[in-house]
C-alpha cells in the first residue's frame, strides 16, 4: 500500500489473515496492508477478476499500481498471464515505503498460491531493482518505483488499467480526495479503467464528477461492494 511520509517511522508487524496468507499491520493506525479476511482471495477478487480479466480482449496491456506493496498484486497479474503468450503486460508499481528484506521473505503466499511458477516468479519480483525497468517472465515487464504518487512523472505514461491499492480513508483520506484521481483519469486511455477494494461513497463522487463512469461491484469475502470506474 502506497503510505505517506509518516508512516516511514511506524512499526510494521506480520499477521495472518482468515484465508491463512501473510499481510502486514500497523498497530499505530490499526491498519492492515490487505483484507483480514483473505489477502490472496481479495487481491484475486478486486484486482484479476474485476480488473485484468477485464481486459481479455486486448494483448498489450500498461498496468499502473498505486501502493506496490508487498508485490502480491504484480505476482497474480504475472501468473494470470503466463498461459497467455500472446498478452504482454508492462507493469508499474508505485511505492513510498518499500519493505525491507527481512519483510519481503515473510511475506510467503506458497499455500494459497500453489502455481508451479510461483517461487521463480515472486522471486524475481521481490529481487527486482527499484527504478529499473525488469523482465520477469517472456510476457511480463515490471518497473518499481520508489515514490510518493504525488511526484510521479505521469506524462511520461499512459494507462490501460490502474490498481488503487492506498489504505483506506480512515487512515489515508488524502489519497482518495479528488485531486489524487484527476491526473489517474488523464493518464489512462480510452476505455481505461481503475479498480479498487474501496466503496466510500464520496470517493464514487470525486470520480464521477471528474468524469469517471463508476460501478458499485460485489465485494470480496467480508466486504459488501467494490468499485470500478472506467474512462470512456
Amino acid at each position: 500500500m502506497l503510505k505517506s511520509p509518516t508512516f516511514d517511522r511506524m512499526k510494521r508487524e506480520i499477521r495472518k489473515t482468515a484465508d491463512g496468507s501473510p499481510t502486514l499491520y500497523l498497530p499505530e493506525l490499526d491498519e492492515h496492508y490487505h483484507s483480514t479476511h483473505g489477502a490472496v482471495q481479495e487481491a484475486k477478487h478486486v484486482f484479476i477478476e474485476n480488473g485484468l480479466n477485464s481486459f481479455s480482449y486486448k494483448n498489450e496491456l500498461a498496468i499502473l499500481e498505486v501502493g506496490f506493496g508487498c508485490g502480491l498484486n504484480a505476482l497474480l497479474t504475472c501468473l494470470e498471464v503466463q498461459s497467455n503468450e500472446s498478452k504482454n503486460i508492462t507493469y508499474i508499481g508505485i511505492e513510498s515505503n518499500p519493505l525491507s528484506d527481512e519483510e519481503q521473505k515473510l511475506m510467503n503466499f506458497s499455500e494459497q498460491i500453489t502455481d508451479k511458477n510461483y517461487h521463480s516468479l515472486f522471486g524475481k519480483i521481490q529481487s527486482a531493482k527499484w527504478n529499473e525497468l525488469t523482465q520477469i517472465s517472456a510476457n511480463f515487464q515490471l518497473l518499481k518505483i520508489e515514490s510518493k504518487l504525488e511526484e510521479f512523472g505521469f506524462s511520461a505514461h499512459t494507462f490501460d488499467l490502474i490498481y488503487y491499492d492506498a489504505f483506506g480513508p480512515r487512515a489515508q483520506i488524502e489519497m482518495w480526495q479528488r485531486p489524487i484521481f484527476e491526473p489517474l483519469y488523464d493518464t489512462l486511455n480510452t476505455n481505461g479503467m481503475l479498480v479498487t477494494y474501496c466503496a466510500q461513497g464520496q470517493f464514487k463522487r470525486n470520480l464521477k464528477e471528474i468524469g469517471f463512469i463508476v460501478e458499485a461491484r460485489p465485494g470480496p469475502p467480508g466486504k459488501r461492494e467494490m468499485t470500478t470506474a472506467k474512462k470512456l
